[in-house]
């Protein structure tokens, strides 16, 4: 597939199942997937077109780099900046390494983000009824 608007169909229908916890946000005027509540900065995903390709930025890749581990060379050339993946084309075989990709990365970040979130009050920690 090298057609640009195929590519980046592709690109959100991968993102599409992380829609149900993630919510919809901008960086820099590019859409973007967050933690509800989380910071700009603070995005699982992000996705800009240009002219002649399709970017991912994960920046959650910068905290877990084990996550592209399993990664094949051929993936890992698709990365051209410190959180960026770009894709002028993208096969079958590289949208199964990407979704893979992806679905390691939000293991990481939802993780993250559940350990964080404020635990609700056991009975223990209620004061006395009156």
């Amino acid at each position: 597939m090298s057609d640009l608007d195929a590519v980046e169909a592709r690109i959100w229908s991968l993102l599409a199942s992380y829609r149900e916890e993630l919510e919809e946000a901008t960086i820099y005027g590019m859409p973007s997937l967050r933690w509800p509540g989380s910071g700009a900065h603070d995005y699982f995903a992000a996705v800009k077109r240009s002219s002649s390709k399709v970017s991912l930025y994960a920046i959650a890749v910068d905290a877990w780099p084990q996550t592209l581990e399993a990664c094949s060379e051929r993936f890992r050339a698709r990365r051209t900046g410190k959180a960026t993946f770009s894709f002028p084309s993208l096969d079958d075989e590289m949208a199964i390494e990407l979704e893979a990709f992806l679905t390691r990365l939000y293991a990481a970040y939802r993780a993250h983000h559940v350990a964080r979130a404020p635990q609700p009050p056991t009975h223990s920690s209620l004061p006395p009824p009156e």
